[in-house]
């Protein structure tokens, strides 16, 4: 059987085949059939690792879109404040970020008070400025628990 070796240097195309080691040895797939078998390994690959160089178009595009069905968890994390959610005073949905940044009092009422937490995945890092943000705007409705948090962080 044939191997394909990873060529960071290349630019791979879903038809392109690819060998990568798992459980039971070696395995050969074109990379569409690698984002069908183990998208957040090649989304690893390609965004955390910079191993795995490819197509926009034609494979980043798909593997964003079998991401969020395959582990919405993973997904979750790695969209953040990309997240389109529904919020309060928008017709439609919208990124997280919009009201993250234009009204962080009403992000946080949303998203912590609210409990949307696990509608929007928050890092540590923007965890403490939107609690930052809203301990200067009006710390009377901050959670005892994000209050230790800045103080701590």
């Amino acid at each position: 059987m044939e191997t394909f070796p990873l060529d960071s240097s290349k630019i791979y195309y879903s038809s392109d085949m690819l060998t990568l080691d798992c459980e039971n040895g070696p395995v050969t797939l074109s990379l569409s059939g690698w984002l069908h078998e183990d998208p957040v390994r090649i989304h690893r690959m390609i965004v955390k690792e910079k191993l795995l160089q490819v197509d926009q178009m034609e494979v980043f595009a798909p593997l964003v879109s079998k991401l969020r069905r395959a582990d919405y968890e993973y997904y979750k994390r790695i969209t953040g404040l990309k997240m389109m959610i529904d919020f309060p005073g928008y017709p439609s949905e919208i990124e997280a970020r919009i009201p993250f940044d234009t009204d962080p009092i009403a992000f946080y009422k949303w998203w912590r008070k609210g409990k949307n937490e696990a509608k929007v995945y928050l890092s540590p890092g923007y965890q403490f400025k939107l609690f930052q943000k809203v301990a200067k705007m009006e710390p009377k409705i901050m959670l005892k628990k994000d209050i230790e948090f800045v103080k701590n962080f």
